[in-house]
């Protein structure tokens, strides 16, 4: 599965040069930021194993999430946090993210790859990919430093907030979770836009 990956950047490299893959983490959520990845693999240092994130387990995450920081010519992931989300909308923070993440490169893309079905605002050229996290090896390492870094911050905010359970649902939106929204209230660290069907 990683060689078919791989073997698709390889298109994408001969076509436009060093690029980088995008994707997200955390659209869904009732509470805690979007998290945007950028990455741009090294050719000559493939990562086995690399995966849509969604289809690895959170133990082989965390450790291809330590390999791809290393082994990466660059990365970085850009977090936007609730306040934005409720003022504009998860579809601007998360657009917004992913140019951060691009933006926030140590090394200059000639192009962008982005999973999904639209891009966001570059001036580099740019191209988006349905299912990319299952199609190319850079948008795949980029979801699994997405959700990775959403999946750590949850687990500190966990510790926190324990009454809300955050580590056992991540922030979405379970039965579990609304009843403890409903128990507890909310804090700043929600989406009120995601709950106004509560009220808020």
């Amino acid at each position: 599965m990683t060689e078919e990956l791989y073997a698709f950047d390889d298109k994408i490299r001969q076509q436009y040069g060093m690029f980088c893959g995008v994707d997200e983490a955390g659209r869904g959520p009732l509470c805690g930021p979007v998290c945007c990845a950028a990455v741009i693999l090294d050719p000559k240092a493939p990562i086995e194993g690399v995966n849509d994130s969604k289809k690895l387990s959170e133990k082989k995450r965390e450790l291809l999430y330590e390999e791809i920081v290393h082994k990466a010519l660059a990365w970085q992931v850009a977090l936007v946090g609730p306040e934005v989300i409720d003022q504009k909308n998860i579809l601007w923070a998360t657009m917004d993210g992913m140019r951060q993440a691009v933006e926030g490169l140590a090394i200059r893309p000639e192009f962008v790859l982005v999973d999904g079905n639209r891009c966001p605002q570059l001036d580099i050229p740019a191209a988006s990919q349905v299912k990319g996290d299952a199609t190319s090896a850079s948008i795949a390492a980029a979801s699994i430093l997405a959700k990775v870094t959403r999946d750590r911050y949850m687990y500190q905010l966990d510790k926190e907030y324990p009454q809300y359970q955050l580590a056992k649902h991540k922030g979405y939106g379970t039965k579990l979770h609304y009843e403890l929204i409903r128990q507890y209230g909310i804090q700043p660290f929600y989406r009120k836009s995601f709950l106004k069907k509560l009220g808020y």
